[in-house]
Parts: C-alpha cells; sequence; structure tokens
C-alpha cells in the first residue's frame, strides 16, 4: 500500500558464544551458593529415615512438616530464640550507642595519637575472636559475670565495635563541618548538633551499623558456648548444637528446620535493609 507508514526495523543483538559461557558460567557459580540453602531445606522436610535412603533422594517426594512442629513447640527453642533476641538488641544498642559517639570524635578531633589508635582499631580485626576468649572469660569471671546474657552482650559487642566505629568515621567524615559550626552559631551545642544535623545524614551508615552488629550478635557460637553453661541461658547457635546433635545420635532434620527458623529472620531483615548495608560497605570507595 503506497504511503503506507512503516515500523523501523528493530536491530537485534546475536547472542554472541562468549555471553552464553559467561551466563553458563554465572549460573554454576549460583547453584554452588544455593544448593547448600536448598539442601538444608530439603532436609528439613523430609524424616530422618528419609535421609539415609540410598541413593540420596536429591528432589524428594514425601514432604512433611513435623520437624518444624516438633522445633517450634520446644520449650528449650523458644528459650533459645528469646535469649538470642535480648543478646542481639542488647548488643546492637550499645554498639550503635558507642560507635556514633567514637566515630564523631575520631572524625571531627584532631589530637595526638589519633591516628594511632584508628591503626589499633583497625589491627584489631586481624585476630579471630579466640584470642580474646581467655582474656574475656578471665575478666568475667572476676565481675561474676558468667552465665549471664549480659556477659555475652559485651563479648558481642567488643566483637562488632571495631569496624563499626571505622564506618561511622568514614560516614562522619563525608558531611561538612560548616553545618555544624552554623547551628552552633544559632545558639546550638555540639551535641545537639551532633544529634539534629549530623545524625539524619547518617542514616544509611547507622543502617548499615545496626544491621552489621545484629549479625554478629544472633550468629554468635563461640562466646556462646563458652561464657554459658546453664541450658535456659543458651543462644541459638551454641544451644541448638547441644540439643540436636547428640553423642550417639543425631536429629538430622529437626536440626535444619531449626536452623531455618533461626535463620528467617536475619534473610528478611538483610531483604528489607540491604539497599542501607550496600552503602554502609560502599562508604568512602569514590572520593570526591
Amino acid at each position: 500500500m503506497k504511503g503506507a507508514y512503516r515500523l523501523p526495523a528493530v536491530r537485534r543483538h546475536p547472542l554472541h558464544r562468549s555471553n552464553i559461557g559467561v551466563y553458563a558460567l554465572l549460573a554454576v557459580i549460583l547453584s554452588l551458593f544455593l544448593f547448600p540453602v536448598y539442601w538444608l531445606v530439603s532436609v528439613s522436610l523430609q524424616t530422618n529415615g528419609d535421609l539415609f535412603q540410598f541413593p540420596p533422594q536429591w528432589v524428594p517426594f514425601k514432604l512433611t512438616l513435623q520437624s518444624y512442629k516438633d522445633v517450634l513447640l520446644s520449650a528449650n527453642f523458644l528459650t533459645f530464640y528469646k535469649n538470642t533476641a535480648i543478646v542481639a538488641a542488647g548488643s546492637t544498642a550499645l554498639s550503635i550507642a558507642v560507635s556514633i559517639l567514637a566515630g564523631y570524635g575520631l572524625s571531627r578531633f584532631r589530637f595526638r595519637g589519633s591516628r594511632l589508635l584508628l591503626v589499633f582499631f583497625l589491627s584489631s580485626q586481624m585476630f579471630p575472636a579466640v584470642t580474646l576468649l581467655i582474656g574475656l572469660y578471665t575478666l568475667y569471671s572476676k565481675l561474676h559475670l558468667l552465665n549471664t546474657l549480659l556477659a555475652l552482650m559485651l563479648a558481642a559487642t567488643t566483637t562488632a565495635l571495631p569496624f563499626s566505629i571505622m564506618m561511622m568515621k568514614t560516614f562522619m567524615d563525608g558531611i561538612a563541618g560548616e553545618l555544624e559550626e552554623a547551628a552552633e552559631v544559632d545558639g546550638a551545642t555540639r551535641l545537639k548538633a551532633l544529634i539534629y544535623i549530623v545524625l539524619p545524614l547518617t542514616k544509611p551508615g547507622i543502617m548499615a551499623v545496626t544491621i552489621y552488629c545484629f549479625l554478629v550478635a544472633w550468629d554468635d557460637f563461640l562466646f556462646g558456648m563458652t561464657l554459658v553453661r546453664d541450658l535456659h541461658m543458651r543462644t541459638l547457635s551454641p544451644g541448638l548444637s547441644l540439643t540436636f546433635l547428640g553423642e550417639l545420635s543425631t536429629n538430622w532434620s529437626g536440626a535444619a528446620a531449626a536452623a531455618v527458623t533461626a535463620t528467617a529472620p536475619l534473610l528478611v531483615l538483610f531483604l528489607f535493609l540491604q539497599r542501607y548495608m550496600v552503602e554502609g560497605l560502599t562508604a568512602g570507595g569514590v572520593k570526591e
């Protein structure tokens, strides 16, 4: 038909073999990372008898929620969950308060030995937490803090503080000091300038530190196993290992169901707050 309007041809880019290879490699790597998660969920949905079949059932057909029912109705598991929530919340609040003040002081004040102090904070991350265990155990024993949730809060805070302080300092370095000077000219004290000027601008950093400290406290196993001896004072990681992993037999399905239930809050928290975590970890990566 004469004069009819023709749509412009869409130019299609062929899928190169190199791209296919990259996508295939990424798919393999993703599968390797996701397979342990899949297997954990799969084990939790089977009975212990089905787990010992040979060859193993990579795709189980008989699924059951009995292990989840037993775990959620267990008094010990709910106690572990409550203790972990208390320790994680207390440690996170304490770490946030200390890291904000310490990060602000290191960012705004220059004093003799400040750089050496920063190096000290960074170097403390080189040593594993087990190196602190003997010193903390001796200190808490003299302070009569052993077998208490406060000991676990302080231990988790000790582990999380160095990185948290450096992260808060990095965020506060990016805030112009002129904003605080203007607030002080209007009559605000330095503390009010910190609360009303600096903290709202460092919200991504505070959220990132909150997630990091919460994860450190929630996943703690070493301090929870060593500093606490009574079963009703245990947190999730050591409590589950003592409850489901026996000397003569192991309730694999129950342990997997408990692990899935214990991990679920962390996944939900990270899914909703991952943007702040990424912003916090990449802070200072680009210099203007």
